[in-house]
């Protein structure tokens, strides 16, 4: 945890927040902050700055003199498709999008992905923010990627993914696609990146009539959780 985010109702009229969750057991156990120190903290959805350690005991931590002028980083001008991964590996993938400042998240339904991994407590919208915070926390980020769930493929598909790709660079991971542009992205863009497996042929074709161009990063074929860091990675060094 590079930075402890705040909320804006937690802090008093006084300018203090007083803190009893994981947050309080970081700041005691991993940390070892002591009364007086200085911390790094953001503002959920706003800025980022700095706060006074004033009081802590097993049961709290109460902080002061809180002040956040400082903007939080830029986001990547990126849109993530991604055809929802095993709820284990969720975890982590949302984690890093939000760790590398992905704008969007769109977890979309396809033939490989397993009915049971919709009815998954880790994959559930709660979760999912969770581990976007977690993200935050790591980057020194305030701001949540938005994220919006479609568990039918075609609908999206055909219906709303062609006015989302309007204005921007759609690409579309797929192991037998071109190379990868080698020239830095700096439009907003749209990525699309299967399960494990990949798209079946009929939603790779969907998807290229909605308008997206296919990619690859070459003979090797990664796991989603490895590809989607990699992808981000080449495409905004």
């Amino acid at each position: 945890m590079n930075l402890l985010l705040l909320e804006p109702q937690e802090v008093t009229a006084e300018g203090c927040v007083t803190l009893a969750d994981r947050r309080h057991h970081h700041l005691r156990t991993v940390l070892n902050s002591a009364p007086g120190d200085t911390l790094k903290v953001g503002m959920l959805g706003g800025n980022i700055g700095s706060a006074t350690l004033k009081e802590t005991t097993p049961e709290r931590s109460i902080l002061s003199d809180l002040v956040c002028t400082r903007p939080p980083p830029a986001k990547l001008p990126l849109t993530l498709i991604l055809a929802l991964p095993r709820p284990k590996a969720a975890r982590r993938i949302c984690r890093t999008a939000a760790e590398l400042g992905i704008e969007k998240l769109i977890l979309l339904n396809s033939y490989r992905v397993e009915k049971s991994y919709w009815q998954s407590p880790l994959v559930q919208t709660e979760r999912i923010a969770s581990y976007f915070l977690e993200g935050l926390e790591q980057a020194g980020d305030t701001v949540l990627p938005e994220l919006i769930v479609e568990n039918r493929f075609k609908p999206f598909v055909e219906d709303r993914l062609p006015a989302l790709l309007e204005g921007k660079r759609a690409l579309l991971a797929h192991p037998y696609g071109d190379a990868i542009p080698t020239e830095a992205i700096t439009e907003p863009t749209v990525l699309a990146v299967g399960p494990e497996g990949g798209f079946i042929p009929y939603e790779v074709e969907k998807l290229l009539l909605a308008g997206m161009q296919t990619m690859s990063l070459g003979e090797r074929i990664l796991r989603v959780e490895s590809a989607v860091p990699t992808l981000l990675a080449k495409l905004f060094p």
